[in-house]
């Protein structure tokens, strides 16, 4: 049996602090992509392009994190710790003994 390392849980602590963090940088280098292809190139549409990719690289870290997030509690969900009983469910077992 495989024992997952203890610095696993800080990871996946700090991944999830990191989010709004990863966001914001996403933005900010599409905006610095698109600041330095202006530059370069001379057409203001590769600004918006950077900006463009930016966000959708945000979108995308949002989205995975999302997915992540799911996983997790999909997994939680299929635990037998966490199933939800009914009152029903005890007034059969009981009946059984």
């Amino acid at each position: 049996m495989s024992e997952e390392p203890k610095v696993k849980k800080i990871v996946d602590a700090a991944d999830g602090l990191s989010l709004g963090i990863s966001i914001v940088v996403a933005v900010l280098m599409g905006v610095g992509i698109g600041i330095l292809l202006r530059k370069f190139f001379g057409y203001e549409w590769l600004f918006w392009l950077g900006v463009f990719w930016g966000i959708s690289a945000a979108v995308l870290n949002v989205y995975k994190a999302y997915k992540k997030q799911k996983k997790s509690l999909d997994e939680l969900a299929d635990d037998p710790r966490y199933k939800q009983r009914s009152f029903d469910d005890d007034d059969d077992e009981d009946e059984k003994y």
